[in-house]
């Protein structure tokens, strides 16, 4: 085991769109484990639009990273060392750790052995059988309900769990429109993961998007799931159903205001409605990953959910695949292969 290791931390809290200059590489002494510690070297590192909050908000169901310490995300890495009787060294381990070459943990309730032999790839274990697939197998199932013959629009439908989230709605029989950015990822969406129809926002204000949704929606939209707040929840809130659902699972839309983000205007759609919107952190459902992670995997296996990573090699390139999250350059479930 190497006697030192790089990470990536925090160097100051960013202001609007992070910029290369908000972060920096640290080297560090590799860790000795105390008792009921244990050693992990990274293979590889997910990297989220949901650490964006946790850099300069507090309000998180995650802690907020401090200045000077490593991003912290999911991780899928081998122990090399262990002070801990339940975790044996040469073990592969999913948990939530720190965004470097190697990891001290404890256990935790995100800690859990995988077989990185059981699929196509290890990397697979952070993207589709990781807390991507999980977050849209329970947002969609579990919060919108779908039932066959129903309507579903689906934002940042071209990204990692948007993508997944609207085909489980196409497992279930659904119709399924997808809302992304540009001609590219509109075409994608249909293309490649199957969905009925897909509306670009750029470029659109509020009526302007309203009206593109009445459009691939002529009957009105039954499960709206949402990566990203703003107009979109706004535009969907307007074109719900009676007993509308609304799954919201991030805003992405104002992860890098300045300011605070504009009202929404049609809130009063959910009484007129008799519709629901409910939030939920993918953590709660841990008890249930077992279900969540069999299903994913067969659904993957016959060929109903098809998904894309983009993959990154090593810490050097960890700060500028953080940002591609941002300005639109990932393709697909971004990851540091360390």
């Amino acid at each position: 085991m190497s006697e030192s290791y790089r990470e990536i931390v925090l160097q100051r809290r960013p202001v609007g769109q992070p910029v290369a200059e908000d972060f920096a590489i640290a080297t560090r002494p590799t860790p000795v484990p105390a008792e009921g510690e244990f050693v992990v070297r990274n293979l590889y590192v997910s990297l989220d639009p949901g650490i964006r909050q946790r850099l300069s908000q507090v309000d998180s169901y995650v802690a907020l990273i401090e200045l000077g310490a490593p991003l912290t995300s999911t991780t899928l890495g081998v122990v090399t060392a262990s002070n801990d009787p339940g975790i044996a060294v040469g073990e592969h381990l999913i948990g939530f750790n720190t965004v470097g070459e190697y990891s001290l943990c404890r256990q935790g309730p995100l800690t859990r052995r995988v077989d990185i032999g059981a699929t196509a790839s290890p990397s697979n274990h952070l993207s589709i059988l990781g807390m991507t697939g999980l977050t849209a197998y329970f947002g969609m199932l579990d919060i919108g309900a779908p039932k066959a013959g129903e309507t579903v629009l689906v934002s940042a439908a071209a990204g990692a769990v948007g993508s997944i989230a609207a085909q489980i709605a196409k497992i279930a029989g659904c119709r399924v429109i997808g809302i992304a950015g540009g001609a590219e990822k509109c075409a994608r969406l249909i293309a490649e993961f199957g969905m009925n129809a897909a509306i670009d926002y750029r470029g659109k204000g509020l009526k302007a998007l309203t009206a593109a949704i009445r459009e691939a929606a002529p009957d009105g939209i039954d499960i709206y799931f949402d990566n990203v707040g703003g107009i979109q929840l706004d535009a969907a809130l307007d074109c719900l159903n009676l007993g509308g659902r609304v799954s919201l699972c991030g805003l992405i839309a104002q992860y890098n205001l300045t300011e605070a983000p504009a009202p929404l205007t049609n809130l009063f759609k959910l009484i007129a409605k008799s519709a629901r919107i409910e939030g939920f952190a993918v953590l709660r459902y841990t008890d249930r990953f077992p279900e969540a992670l069999a299903a994913l995997a067969g659904w993957t296996n016959d060929g109903r959910i098809v998904f894309r990573e983009q993959i990154e090699d090593g810490v050097d390139a960890g700060i500028d695949a953080f940002l591609k999250l941002f300005d639109g350059r990932n393709q697909g479930k971004m990851m540091l292969n360390m």
